[in-house]
């Protein structure tokens, strides 16, 4: 929260520039999330234990083509699992952000992160500059 000019972040401090209900509303569009991704998560992990089960009882006689065919499964199904796993994580650290008081502030630059981008990603940690200068030296 900005008092007499300084930010002060923390357990408690209200969002810089945010009302009590829009921090609300913030919390109930990442718990929304969060929720939406976990029960995402459940059930690709339940089907991902049913691929792995029906993979085991059905492999005698199995051609190349047929085991090539059930890794790209097994590929595709892990990496569902790790992506809803890491979405899932994204949405539980921006809830955590906001009880700190530093949710919607840039990770490099400190700056507000414009209203725009977190309506669509809400789990954003950057602005656009700071996210394109780090693609940039990533790539």
């Amino acid at each position: 929260m900005l008092v007499n000019g300084a930010v002060i972040t923390g357990k408690g401090a209200a969002v810089k520039g945010r009302t009590p209900e829009e921090i609300e509303q913030i919390r109930a569009i990442l718990r929304g999330r969060f929720d939406d991704l976990s029960s995402e998560y459940e059930e690709a992990a339940a089907e991902n234990h049913k691929l792995r089960l029906a993979e085991i009882g059905d492999a005698a006689g199995d051609d190349q083509a047929d085991s090539g065919s059930k890794t790209a499964e097994r590929d595709a199904a892990t990496s569902l699992l790790r992506t809803l796993l890491d979405r899932r994580t994204q949405a539980e650290l921006a809830m955590q952000r906001l009880d700190d008081g530093t949710y919607g502030n840039c990770e490099g630059c400190h700056n507000p992160i414009p209203v725009e981008r977190l309506e669509v990603f809400p789990s954003a940690t950057t602005c656009v500059n700071c996210k394109q200068v780090r693609e940039r030296r990533a790539g």
